[in-house]
């Protein structure tokens, strides 16, 4: 029996930044017909209020280092400011939608990260087997579309950042066991490039053999890495589609299957 198709888009890098292409982005998504969950990041609007306020900040590997300073200004941009500001486009493009975060409904159980060589401080891991997902089911019935900001709790009382790619994939894979999911990771790039330096240089199909090639090579960097990294696991936990792809190529790739980097195993 054929399955009722759901779209998880994880939006992030320089068009959260930038106000015309966030805009246009969300018109376009308004359009997308069916049930549809939008995961969002927005770490430069929260360096920059860091900044503004004196509160150093440190990445690794992509992933930023949260003392407890930080952990207010993300709470404060991504579950406040950047979600509600989605939230309010996409209504007046009359899709009508709902904004929460991992915390909300206890929607998203997370754990505090624990690795013996790095303090990511106040990071959050989660686990798709703990995402309530009869919860978001729920909310898919009643909006259709739900918008979700990366910040978790682990249950006692402790709100902690996570990484919204990783959210994007648990997410799909979550919904998996209910619908056919189609996953995409889109940002300001046209896909995976084998040249970083060189936009046209997309690769079309990427393997995990292809992408240890690319680490190696030291292609892959920052936010790539975890990006990536999210991506193969949705492969490997059986998510129907994962792409890697610009986020004004959206639409046209759901039509026809031409643009951005599909991911595979």
């Amino acid at each position: 029996m054929k399955r009722e198709k759901i779209l998880v888009v994880k939006i992030g890098g320089n068009i959260i930044d930038d106000e015309n292409a966030l805009r246009q982005f969300l018109k376009s998504f308004a359009k997308i017909d069916g049930k549809k969950i939008l995961i969002h990041g927005g770490g430069k609007l929260a360096t920059k209020l860091a900044d503004q306020l004196g509160i150093q900040q440190q990445m690794v590997n992509g992933r930023r280092i949260t003392d407890i300073e930080t952990l207010k200004i993300v709470t404060m941009t991504y579950a406040g400011w950047i979600n509600k500001s989605i939230v309010a486009l996409l209504q007046a493009e009359q899709c009508d939608s709902i904004g929460v975060c991992g915390v909300d409904g206890a929607l998203i159980p997370a754990t505090k990260r624990v690795v013996h060589d790095i303090d990511y401080g106040y990071v959050g891991d989660i686990n798709f087997e703990n995402i309530q997902a009869d919860k978001l089911l729920q909310l898919l019935e009643i909006f259709g579309t739900v918008v979700i900001a990366p910040i978790t709790s682990n249950q006692v009382g402790q709100l902690l950042n996570t990484n919204a790619d990783t959210i994007a994939t648990q997410i799909a894979c979550a919904m998996q066991n209910y619908y056919d999911v189609s996953l995409y990771f889109c940002f300001e790039k046209k896909g995976i490039l084998s040249n970083p330096n060189d936009d046209s240089s997309v690769i079309s199909s990427l393997d995990k053999n292809y992408f240890d090639d690319i680490k190696k090579s030291g292609n892959a960097k920052d936010g790539i890495l975890p990006k990536l990294e999210n991506a193969f696991l949705a492969v490997e936990k059986n998510v129907s589609s994962v792409k890697v792809i610009h986020a004004e190529d959206l639409i046209e790739d759901i039509s026809n299957n031409i643009k951005g980097t599909l991911i595979h195993a």
